[in-house]
């Protein structure tokens, strides 16, 4: 019983209108997204569910496997949530696109469950409430040095990463129209 009351629970639940910093990681963190192929897949919704004013995006990374975003969702996709409907058009694209490049490895996204023959994401993504500039603007330089790190030494500046908001903050160039400015929301 201790245990239970120690162990934290995941928040995966994203309130409409509130801004989030948010990860999904893929399945068994398997480093489904190092080729640029998969990168569009995440950024093809992101761009079609901002464009239908779904979500708005302040900041994203993609990282080979796993991705963050500080978003806000504005509304319910048809019956479902903004980024239900991201996670699950996204793992279709990867169904479809895995056989064709990558002969024998949809098999390891393969899972016994009754609902779906694979699975790409994990369950229960991170959710953290943006709640004041401070842990906003945090979050914002976290996500930007992640490619960074020790660990990923993807590459030395964070601005030189594209699949990135980084080049919209300190070089003000806008790669992804889907993009808008947290600096708006927090001042």
């Amino acid at each position: 019983m201790e245990e239970q009351i120690l162990k934290t629970q995941r928040k995966s639940h994203i309130e409409i209108g509130e801004i989030f910093f948010w990860t999904a990681t893929i399945h068994n963190w398997q480093r489904l997204l190092e080729q640029d192929a998969y990168k569009h897949i995440i950024i093809n919704p992101l761009q079609h569910l901002s464009d239908a004013g779904k979500i708005d995006v302040f900041a994203f990374i993609i990282m080979p496997n796993h991705i963050h975003l500080i978003w806000r969702t504005n509304a319910l996709n048809g019956k479902e949530t903004a980024q239900g409907s991201f996670l699950k058009f996204t793992a279709h694209e990867f169904k479809k696109r895995i056989p064709t490049e990558q002969k024998n490895h949809l098999s390891s996204y393969k899972v016994s469950a009754i609902n779906k023959q694979y699975e790409f994401w994990q369950r229960d993504p991170l959710a953290i409430h943006l709640y004041t500039k401070n842990v906003a603007y945090q979050k914002l330089d976290y996500i930007h040095c992640n490619p960074c790190t020790e660990r990923w030494k993807l590459v030395a500046d964070p601005c030189d990463y594209v699949y990135s908001s980084a080049g919209f903050y300190e070089k003000n160039e806008n790669r992804f129209a889907f993009l808008k400015d947290l600096r708006e929301e927090f001042g």
